[in-house]
């Protein structure tokens, strides 16, 4: 039987831990290695792993997010049934409220679950930094015949009060379900480890169906998967824990450790992005069987210029994405977006800088990060001095400072009349 999935990923968080980089934007939207979103990694597991139907649940300063789903994922396919579309809060709930919780979300869109008539629903979150062949994990769902399917993978148990963790036995039959609770059951034979969930799931339609309306119905929930339908459903449903790291992706190769991130907060999303740096980087985005897609930009390539003492453009150990000039300027462990100037002496050092940055002749710069459309002047220097720096950005407890950006111009077509 050829299976019909529905997938819904879920990008209504505010990212608060991420602020001030999601002053103006939804978490999923915030940029990643150069060119990419976070929201394009679960995005190209699903289009990769042969799901092409998806609803994107969106909410909070939701703007720049529908600009890059525009740009790069509304694509139409040769069936009516290849698509991935943004989706806002309806508002069908009582009350007309905004999402309540995760179960909420996608109780608001049930009726796209009802019209559609999947087998299964995935439902995935949009704020995670990995690589999945989901196809595996739908896979182990109907091999167990299971009503729902946890992704899970083992974690400190120090963080075991950020995730809901998974009490299992060893065919991955769920038990238990603790939610950020942190004395939670640790992983049997292991005592510092914790199995989390990855916030990933897939519902046979018939069981999700039936848990929304009766969750909905439920004055008492908080309408959240975590909290509420995954732990209510432990010994009275098949529910099954997938093992993330049994995941292969094509194209790898034999060995590869599976890669995930939770990069909910600047520490977290900084050193995701300088993990992309090494030499054989945990996080392959050169795997052409497993493409990270994005929208499409136009740029051209990047370039380095000048080759004199004090004025070389060099880069080393660093991602630089197209259009970005190095005029003279050097870059080393960092990330470097689109269309970025370095001029002439500028010194740029372990740090991420976001699209359309100017960074003047011999400033420098070292673990910072620098959001869209910074201009640093001529001889300014940031990361060296953190009490100065705290003074003008935000500088996080272990030191990264984070420069916000600003808007950039939007040019609006004038009509000749």
């Amino acid at each position: 039987m050829q299976l019909r999935v529905l997938a819904f990923v879920l990008a209504g968080g505010k990212g608060t831990r991420l602020y001030p980089l999601t002053k103006e934007r939804a978490k999923p939207a915030v940029p990643f290695g150069g060119r990419y979103r976070i929201i394009d990694f679960v995005l190209s597991n699903l289009v990769n792993s042969g799901v092409y139907s998806t609803y994107v649940l969106i909410q909070f300063k939701s703007q720049s997010l529908l600009q890059h789903i525009r740009d790069g994922w509304e694509f139409s396919g040769l069936l009516k049934n290849q698509f991935v579309i943004p989706v806002p809060a309806q508002m069908r709930s009582a009350g007309e409220t905004w999402y309540r919780g995760t179960a909420d979300a996608v109780y608001q869109n049930i009726n796209l679950i009802e019209q559609a008539d999947p087998h299964l629903v995935c439902i995935f979150g949009a704020d995670h930094i990995y690589r999945m062949n989901i196809r595996e994990m739908i896979e182990f769902h109907e091999q167990k015949r299971a009503q729902a399917t946890v992704a899970a993978i083992p974690v400190d148990k120090q963080y075991a009060s950020e995730f809901g963790v998974i009490e299992c036995g060893g065919d991955g039959r769920i038990h238990g379900f603790h939610e950020k609770n942190p004395d939670s059951p640790t992983i049997p034979g292991k005592p510092d480890q914790v199995f989390a969930s990855m916030g990933n799931y897939i519902f046979s339609t018939g069981l999700l169906l039936r848990e929304l309306y009766a969750d909905a119905a439920n004055e008492n929930s908080s309408h959240d998967f975590g909290r509420d339908i995954l732990p209510s459903l432990v010994g009275r449903s098949e529910l099954f824990a997938y093992d993330f790291q049994t995941n292969k992706i094509p194209g790898d190769p034999a060995g590869a450790q599976s890669y995930w991130r939770d990069v909910g907060t600047l520490e977290a999303y900084y050193e995701a992005n300088m993990d992309l740096r090494a030499v054989d980087p945990a996080l392959n985005l050169y795997n052409r069987e497993w493409r990270l897609r994005t929208a499409g930009y136009e740029d051209p390539p990047a370039k380095f210029t000048f080759d004199e003492e004090g004025r070389r453009g060099v880069g080393i150990d660093s991602i630089v994405a197209g259009g970005s000039i190095l005029a003279g300027g050097s870059v080393k462990n960092s990330v470097i977006g689109r269309g970025c100037r370095i001029h002439a002496g500028a010194m740029i050092e372990d740090s991420i800088v976001f699209d359309n940055c100017d960074i003047g002749r011999r400033a420098k710069i070292k673990r910072a990060i620098l959001d869209k459309n910074v201009r640093i002047p001529e001889g300014a220097t940031i990361g060296y001095n953190l009490e100065e720096d705290a003074k003008r950005y935000h500088v996080t407890e272990s030191g990264i400072v984070v420069v916000e950006g600003h808007r950039s111009h939007v040019d609006v077509a004038t009509m000749q009349v």
